[in-house]
C-alpha cells in the first residue's frame, strides 16, 4: 500500500473541484509505475521521490493542473508526450480534464524509466521545478501582524506557499464573523511559530 502524506491529502482537498480527479489520478498512477515512492511536499507542491531523489511533481492553479519530471531532459520520449523547454505548464501541458493525461499505459514506462535514472544516480543536465506566484498579502492581515511582532515575524519567514496558505483560509470564510475568528485564530497561531497546515507536520503534532 503507498504511504500517503498527509498535506498533500490536505493540498488535493482544497484544490479546485476540477483538479482534485486530475490529482488523484496522477498520484494514483505514479504510486502504481514505481511502488517505492514516497510522498512529500517541496515549495508547497506535492513531489514525488524514488531511490532517495525527487522522480517527479505535481500542481493545481485556478484553471489548469501541472505534471514534471525531474529529469525530463534524460528521459527518452517515444510517444512524444513531454514538453521539453518552458515548463510553465509542466512536461505533459496544460492539464484542465481527465481527458488531457495520458493513458496511464503510455505514461507508466516514463516513471518507471524516471525511476531507474535515480537508481543509477544520474544527474539531470536540466531540472523541474515549479515556479510558485507571487503573493500578495490582504490589508486586513497586513495591519493585524503589525500588532504582534512574533506573528509578523513567522510570517514574514514563511514561504510564499506557506503565506498562501494563510491567506486563502481567511478569504474562504463566507461571513465577517467567521472572518474574524480566523484572523484571530492565524495571528496565535503565528505568535507560536507555526504554519497554518501545522496539525498535519509530524514535529509539530509531537509538541
Amino acid at each position: 500500500m503507498p504511504s500517503n502524506d498527509p498535506r498533500i491529502d490536505a493540498y488535493i482537498a482544497k484544490s479546485a473541484p476540477f483538479a482534485r480527479p486530475i490529482l488523484e489520478h496522477l498520484r494514483a498512477i505514479v504510486h502504481r509505475a514505481v511502488p517505492q515512492t514516497e510522498e512529500t511536499l517541496k515549495w508547497g507542491l506535492p513531489h514525488f521521490m524514488a531511490h532517495g531523489a525527487i522522480l517527479c511533481a505535481m500542481a493545481s492553479f485556478k484553471e489548469h493542473c501541472a505534471f514534471g519530471f525531474w529529469k525530463a531532459s534524460l528521459l527518452p520520449d517515444p510517444k512524444k508526450i513531454l514538453r521539453i523547454g518552458d515548463t510553465s505548464m509542466g512536461h505533459l501541458g496544460r492539464i484542465q480534464s481527465l481527458k488531457d493525461l495520458p493513458s496511464a499505459t503510455v505514461l507508466s514506462p516514463y516513471l518507471r524509466k524516471a525511476a531507474e535514472l535515480n537508481r543509477l544516480g544520474t544527474t539531470a543536465r536540466r531540472v523541474y521545478k515549479p515556479r510558485p506566484k507571487a503573493v500578495r498579502t490582504p490589508t486586513r492581515l497586513a495591519k493585524t501582524l503589525t500588532k504582534s511582532a512574533k506573528a509578523r515575524g513567522t510570517y514574514e519567514a514563511l514561504s510564499p506557499s506557506q503565506k498562501r496558505e494563510y491567506i486563502e483560509w481567511l478569504a474562504e470564510a463566507k461571513s465577517p464573523e467567521t472572518r474574524a475568528r480566523r484572523l484571530a485564530t492565524a495571528i496565535e497561531w503565528l505568535s507560536q511559530g507555526k504554519p497554518r497546515n501545522w496539525k498535519y507536520m509530524k514535529d509539530w503534532r509531537r509538541k
